[in-house]
């Protein structure tokens, strides 16, 4: 168990994507056991309210988007897309990617979010097109869900390191 507070948020602050500030309450209830902290940390997402979930969200990266591109996604971003092949798309896929990016942050007010390891880029895309016309409320929790599934294996990959 870690019991400097500064160590403890560093280890844990990538766990949900630039939301330090998830580690940081988790530390000071406190520090909980690492068994207990993935439960914990998504406790603490589920209690914060809409705005501070909305901000979670909007912290994302869009998937096969700019910041891809440039290669200013965090390790665990780039890692994770990398590993469903968004490193690889097509000049169409990328352009596919890059409209259902676009039209997803117009309609939601935040990026597309999908737990992607393991899964092969065609399959996201097919995912992202059957989600764009969800219902707000719909989308924003299956976007949370997915945040709470991007750090369960974001959890596991710090647990077996």
């Amino acid at each position: 168990m870690i019991h400097n507070k500064r160590a403890y948020v560093d280890r844990f602050a990538g766990v949900y994507e630039h939301s330090p500030w998830v580690a940081e309450l988790a530390f000071d209830m406190g520090p909980p056991d690492p068994d207990d902290l993935p439960a914990i940390m998504r406790q603490i997402v589920e209690d914060a309210g809409a705005d501070a979930q909305l901000t979670l969200l909007r912290a994302h990266p869009d998937l096969a988007g700019k910041l891809a591109e440039s290669g200013d996604l965090t390790v665990e971003s780039t890692s994770e897309q990398a590993s469903a092949g968004l490193d690889q798309c097509t000049k169409a896929e990328f352009a596919a990617f890059t409209a259902l990016n676009e039209q997803y942050k117009k309609r939601f007010g935040f990026p597309y979010i999908l737990a992607v390891r393991g899964r092969h880029r065609t399959e996201v895309l097919e995912n992202f097109r059957a989600r764009v016309d969800n219902a707000a409320d719909v989308e924003f929790r299956e976007a949370l869900d997915q945040v709470h599934q991007i750090a369960a294996l974001r959890f596991e990959a710090l647990f077996s390191s």
